[in-house]
């Protein structure tokens, strides 16, 4: 029987000790932020070697295709919490946003479209300071 190589990084393993971590994605929410549009809000947890969670809150704009019913990916937004306070904010998101989190979420969607429509330097740091503003809402 013979071995098949693997890339170091197709696999995530990691020890189980006393501090225990399960890494998931888990869809929050879809919604409509105008015709023609649909963006799927999610929450990601990774483990690092540690068992210490990693947070990630993730936001993908869809715009729909000109013929037919599916949409086509504009944008993935990919926020990794950068203190206690943002990982314990995104974490909190596995039973929904709060009302100030989803009342951010149309800066966010006009930033993300913009940057769809011009990924510029600038652009992107609206998209970045938006998904930072969500989670920290």
């Amino acid at each position: 029987m013979g071995t098949t190589p693997v890339a170091p990084g197709q696999a995530s393993v990691v020890k189980i000790g006393q501090k225990k971590c399960h890494p998931f994605v888990l869809d929050v929410m879809v919604y409509s932020p105008e015709s023609g549009f649909k963006a799927v809000i999610s929450i990601e947890r990774g483990c690092t070697a540690t068992n210490d969670s990693i947070w990630k809150f993730v936001f993908d704009l869809y715009k729909k295709q000109d013929t037919g019913t599916d949409f086509d990916q504009l944008v993935h937004v990919s926020y990794k919490g950068l203190n206690p306070q943002e990982n314990a904010a995104i974490a909190g998101m596995v039973d929904g946003l709060s009302d100030d989190q989803a009342d951010s979420l149309p800066n966010l969607h006009d930033s993300a479209k913009a940057f769809s429509d011009d990924p510029s330097r600038e652009n992107k740091t609206a998209v970045t300071r938006a998904a930072k503003a969500v989670v920290n809402a």
